[in-house]
């Protein structure tokens, strides 16, 4: 899709019931979409009438002038509304482009802290000890009522029906709370993980769509294939030969800590932000590389250096530290990722990692075209360096974006389907 432009129309509409929502979405949606998401999705919900069921039409650029945002800003906060559940976009293309922007309610505590991805993100967004002052703020008191007796009055106790009464029931389109599901594209199969699994052990018609979601959420979470998720499942059921939810996901948690020094997985933009990315345009191969770079994920780019498709177990710790522990952002992963195989033997070592990233950190990189910039230069003094025998075996060759004629020559028919399948693929 087109990036908004200020002179394209927008009308927000009301899909569901909107109550005060402040305490849900700060404590339990801002740790993860951060706080620019939170103030749109408010500014949206400005825009209503005082019925609160649809805007007038207005442009992009009141929207963007009442939240001091670009609209590269404005893009990246819609995605994360997007992607979480709390909006819906649709998009019409004419000569001053249109949008619709659905708003729907934030799910209640009990369901955000109920689902696996958003429990998990959370936690680790905030800790234990802010989760666990989350988790008492949404807690119901309890009150005693062993001595009381319940008076409350039924409904029959209290009316009766006359003929008159009865009428011809419609059904109207009515406003009603409404919520949307995190939408996931699943990497397991559900009927080759059956196929795996004898009906002696696993009921198969127990499996409903409830916990069909539930799988696809926990192997979503922790990045499990059909393979590991099988192993998960045999582990976790009951006597009944059916799955017990909160014995799979302790399971799922343990085995991903164990592999992982006890962390837990987070949410992170998977892609190079909108802000960060190059305003050029071009046919040239350098540009070709730089398109590639920021809007590929560093699990798909990694993945594609693979001729299984499949990367380490190694590789993906270092990605995790990367993005998680470093904050490096997407874009500048993958440069650094490709830097690091051209000069080291196709090689992810982690302290050779480690000591690039850490100084690409302090140097504040966050564009791609910084970080390509940065490891030519890195590059040049490391050629220079006299008398470093180890330094100089170690590197191999250097990545083609660093050779000069890059920037003017275009690349080639080949190049660009090559380039295209890769991105294709990434979307």
């Amino acid at each position: 899709m087109n990036n908004v432009l200020p002179s394209d129309t927008f009308v927000v509409v009301n899909k569901t019931i909107l109550n005060d929502n402040r305490s849900l979405l700060v404590n339990l949606y801002q740790p993860l979409i951060g706080a620019v998401a939170i103030s749109l999705y408010n500014t949206l919900w400005s825009f209503l009438d005082r019925l609160e069921l649809i805007s007038l039409e207005y442009t992009h650029n009141t929207l963007l002038n009442n939240m001091v945002i670009s609209c590269q800003e404005f893009k990246e906060a819609r995605e994360k509304l997007e992607a979480i559940g709390l909006i819906k976009t649709y998009y019409k293309q004419e000569s001053v482009n249109n949008y619709v922007y659905e708003l729907y309610s934030p799910m209640s505590a009990k369901e955000f802290l109920n689902n696996p991805i958003l429990n998990t993100a959370l936690y680790n967004a905030i800790g234990p000890k802010e989760y666990d002052r989350t988790i008492e703020f949404f807690k119901i008191p309890y009150i005693n009522l062993r001595n009381y007796e319940d008076i409350t009055s039924k409904f029959s106790d209290t009316f009766i029906w006359t003929t008159s009464d009865i009428r011809n029931m419609e059904l109207y389109n009515l406003k009603n709370k409404n919520t949307r599901n995190l939408s996931i594209i699943s990497k397991i199969d559900i009927n080759t993980i059956l196929n795996l699994i004898p009906e002696q052990l696993l009921n198969h018609r127990s499996l409903t769509k409830d916990i069909k979601e539930y799988l696809i959420k926990i192997s979503f979470i922790y990045n499990y294939d059909n393979e590991i998720m099988v192993e998960l499942i045999r582990n976790s059921l009951t006597d009944k030969h059916t799955i017990d939810k909160n014995k799979l996901r302790d399971n799922a948690t343990k085995y991903y800590q164990f592999d992982n020094m006890g962390k837990l997985p987070s949410l992170i933009y998977r892609k190079q932000p909108e802000y960060l990315r190059s305003t050029k345009e071009g046919l040239s191969k350098r540009m070709q590389m730089i398109k590639l770079f920021e809007t590929t994920a560093p699990y798909d780019f990694i993945a594609s250096k693979y001729k299984t498709g499949s990367p380490s177990n190694n590789d993906l710790k270092i990605i995790s530290y990367l993005l998680l522990d470093l904050d490096l952002k997407p874009g500048v992963v993958n440069v650094l990722i490709d830097y690091v195989l051209k000069i080291n033997n196709n090689k992810l070592n982690k302290s050779f990692v480690d000591a690039i990233a850490s100084q690409w950190k302090k140097s504040n990189i966050e564009t791609v075209e910084d970080a390509m910039n940065i490891a030519e230069e890195e590059y040049h003094k490391r050629q220079n360096k006299k008398g470093d025998k180890k330094i100089s075996r170690a590197v191999t060759k250097n990545p083609t974006w660093f050779d000069k004629d890059i920037e003017q020559n275009n690349a080639t028919e080949e190049e660009i389907k090559a380039f295209e399948a890769l991105l294709k693929g990434n979307d």
